[in-house]
């Protein structure tokens, strides 16, 4: 499986490098692909690294400004004119997206994520892994907007949130086979 991952490149603390790199050592063990921003900092890092020790497949997809800092030693380094483009790239490579703790890129790319799927325009798993309760404010809001009748479809054929590694894979791998 290629699994997109969106997250922080930000240096964050052992809150959430810990479980990043526990999801990451599933992610190379069960053989699978990390699709990801291609960044060689921060949260990024810790997932790839992960990854790679466990055996896993790195496919970076950075964009232009970002290409200093893009990890040299991916088994595939895409490089997109913006991030549209890189949005579009990552999308279409993968089987099913999970999205980490981040800021207002890893936001943008989840509220995207989601607005496609609820048109239709893909039909890939998508997981909310909420490490230390990273997204139980965004989790809230969805979930109110689900209630109050913004969404056309239901929230849960949207998003699954998982309260940890284990459950992500499990899921994606169950969503995934079928």
């Amino acid at each position: 499986m290629q699994i997109c991952v969106f997250l922080s490149a930000a240096d964050l603390d052992d809150r959430y490098t810990a479980p990043a790199r526990e999801f990451a050592k599933l992610i190379g063990a069960g053989g699978h692909t990390l699709v990801w921003g291609g960044s060689e900092t921060g949260l990024m890092k810790v997932v790839a690294d992960g990854v790679r020790a466990s055996g896993g497949r790195l496919v970076g997809v950075s964009v232009e400004f970002m290409r200093s800092v893009a990890r040299a030693d991916a088994d595939e380094l895409v490089i997109a004119p913006d991030l549209a483009t890189r949005k579009a790239l990552l999308l279409a490579r993968v089987d099913a997206i999970v999205v980490l703790p981040g800021g207002l890129g890893t936001l943008d790319e989840v509220t995207e994520i989601l607005e496609l799927r609820k048109h239709g325009l893909h039909a890939k798993p998508v997981v909310l892994l909420n490490i230390a309760g990273f997204y139980d404010g965004l989790s809230l809001q969805l979930r109110r907007m689900d209630g109050e009748g913004f969404l056309p479809v239901p929230l849960d054929d949207l998003l699954f949130v998982a309260p940890d590694g284990a459950a992500a894979l499990a899921y994606l791998e169950g969503q995934c086979s079928s």
